[in-house]
This record gives structure tokens, C-alpha cells and sequence, in this order.
């Protein structure tokens, strides 16, 4: 379970929330309200005033890396800091099937990353952040760049964590993708 706890990030109000194993939200609003902000406070990536849980577990009571090993955050723009892409998997050949589902072939993973389209790397990120299989997925625009096929696989992966008992926060400006989720919705920046 993770708990959000009147969490305060500059201009925002303070949030609270609670999401069971297998259960998502989806924040959304508009640019520059914070909803990206409120994945990286819950992340540990950024300071916030405020209490996050994780099953109990105050985020303040487990390091900053073991944190995020539960606790993963994939960014709108994920980095790479090897030249291939099978550089950035733990256990590259055990994700082939993984990457067939999300349209991907095997022989991207010997690709130089910089010739990578957008939408390529954004799901061969979302593939990387489950790898080790954290209990919380946070998602910034997982599906801004994609087409509508690229979409439904990626909807797919992300039902397929929920049904392990994982945990989704992700920001969109797509209310369909949200609703097609069954996402609950925390909405940014409404009075």
C-alpha cells in the first residue's frame, strides 16, 4: 500500500492519498501545476514536507536507492547512460517476450540508443523501470509520444503490474488512457 500524507511541494497544496496493491492514479491538469514535481517528492528525488508510506514504511526510514528500488520513477524524458540498449538491462535475453508486447524485437537491444525514436525509448524505459519489479511504478507521461497501437500495449504492461499486486502513479493529459486504466484521479491545479 502506499500513502501519501499531506504531502507539501512548493506551490501545491498539501496532498494525501491512499492506493492498495494493484490499484492506480492518475494525475493529471494542466502544464506547470506540479504533477510532475509530486512523483519526484514521492520518489525521493526532491524534498517535500510531509509523510509517504510504503506499507507502512516511511519513506524517511530506508535509504534514498533502496527506496527507489520499490519506488521507481520513470521520467517523461527517460536517461541512458550506455550506448546500447542491452547496456541498461540487468538480464537483457530475459526480456524478449516483454519486449514483444510491446511491439519491440529482440534486435533492438543491440541499437546505439541515440538512433532510437521517441516512442522506442519511452517504452524500453518503461521496460528497464520493471525489470527488477518494483512494488510502485510512477509514470510521467508514459504514452505522450505514442500511437494509438503503442498505447494499448503499454496500457497492457501497466494492467499486467496491477494484477502482480503492483502499485501505478502516473501523470497524463489523457483522460481516456486514465478511464481505459481505471485509474482513480487526482486532479492538479483546480480551485
Amino acid at each position: 500500500m502506499l500513502t501519501v500524507r499531506n504531502l507539501k511541494i512548493l506551490q501545491l497544496p498539501p496532498i494525501s492519498f491512499t492506493l492498495e496493491a494493484g490499484q492506480g492514479l492518475a494525475v493529471m491538469g494542466p502544464s506547470g501545476t506540479g504533477k510532475s514535481l509530486l512523483l519526484r517528492a514521492i520518489a525521493d528525488l526532491d524534498p517535500a514536507i510531509g509523510g509517504v508510506f510504503l506499507d507502512g514504511r516511511s519513506k524517511t526510514k530506508v535509504s534514498g536507492p533502496q527506496w527507489r528500488r520499490l519506488v521507481r520513477y520513470v521520467a517523461a524524458e527517460p536517461g541512458w547512460w550506455a550506448e546500447t540498449v542491452r547496456e541498461h538491462f540487468p538480464d537483457p535475453d530475459g526480456i524478449a517476450t516483454k519486449l514483444n508486447s510491446l511491439g519491440l524485437s529482440v534486435d533492438i537491444l543491440d541499437k546505439p540508443v541515440a538512433i532510437l525514436s521517441t516512442g522506442e525509448r519511452i517504452r524500453l524505459a518503461l521496460l528497464r523501470a520493471m525489470a527488477d519489479e518494483p512494488k510502485v511504478l510512477l509514470l510521467d507521461e508514459p504514452t505522450g509520444p505514442l500511437d494509438e497501437t503503442s498505447r494499448s500495449k503499454v496500457a497492457a504492461l501497466i494492467k499486467a503490474h496491477l494484477a502482480d499486486q503492483g502499485t501505478v502513479v502516473l501523470v497524463t493529459h489523457d483522460s481516456e488512457f486514465a478511464q481505459r486504466l481505471g485509474f482513480k484521479v487526482l486532479e492538479l491545479g483546480k480551485s
